[in-house]
């Protein structure tokens, strides 16, 4: 009898769940009462998927981001990433663990200007302790490499293209090893051919284990990753992932 077929849908299965997320909603308020962004979310996401989130504007995507980095608390529901259960944690114990634990590239790139990109890469890991200081040296050049800008490490942001800064950024995400790689919009600043670089960079990185969840408008981009989620009006309408095996 031949052996089951493995497929992305059931090898899930056997993976690390790096994001779980049960029964979540967020509420704001408005105008004297409450609106309800995100509704009754539930939610996982394993380790090495790259999962790109679509969906109009003002339907919840960047807020549903917001729960997942920590940046912001859901009002119901439980919010767990990489095994910390982020609604019971201080906001100085989010802060130590957002440092530990999540790599995030905005879409206007958040580079400060003063420094040069090596000293940009550098920064959190001086903020997190992790290594001796001669190692994040060492380290912050090694993910110049991988992105493509060893020869630029130098080089103050100002100096170099959009699509460069981006690929900077997604080495600042990178710096303390996080478990995941949250980004929104990063492609979003960017023209066509140069936002396709970025995209196949998170590609690679996802080829490497690393988790991935993007939000983006990119449709074509989106329908590259390995699983996509279309959230409407503060609900997952819809989760895809490819039909093809691994």
């Amino acid at each position: 009898m031949p052996a089951p077929r493995v497929t992305y849908r059931n090898l899930s299965a056997f993976m690390k769940k790096i994001i779980e997320l049960k029964q979540v909603c967020k509420d704001y308020p408005q105008a004297g009462s409450q609106q309800t962004v995100l509704h009754d979310i539930n939610l996982q996401i394993f380790a090495g998927e790259f999962v790109a989130i679509v969906g109009p504007s003002g339907n919840g995507k960047s807020t549903l981001l917001n729960l997942l980095t920590g940046i912001d608390h859901p009002s119901r529901g439980e919010v767990i990433v990489n095994g910390a259960a982020l609604q019971t944690l201080s906001n100085a114990k989010l802060t130590a663990w957002r440092g530990a634990n999540v790599g995030i590239v905005f879409q206007f790139f958040q580079l400060l200007p003063a420094l040069s990109l090596l000293q940009n890469i550098v920064l959190p890991m001086d903020f997190l302790g992790s290594l001796p200081k001669r190692q994040r040296q060492e380290r912050a050049m090694h993910l110049l490499e991988l992105v493509g800008l060893g020869d630029a490490a130098m080089r103050l942001p100002s100096q170099v293209s959009g699509g460069q800064q981006q690929r900077a950024a997604i080495a600042r995400a990178l710096a303390n090893d996080p478990a995941l790689i949250v980004a929104d919009e990063p492609t979003g600043n960017l023209d066509a051919s140069t936002a396709e670089a970025v995209f196949d960079l998170f590609a690679h990185l996802r080829d490497q284990g690393k988790t991935l969840v993007m939000v983006t408008h990119n449709e074509s981009l989106a329908d590259a990753a390995s699983r996509k989620l279309e959230i409407r009006c503060g609900r997952i309408h819809a989760d895809t992932r490819p039909s093809t095996s691994l």
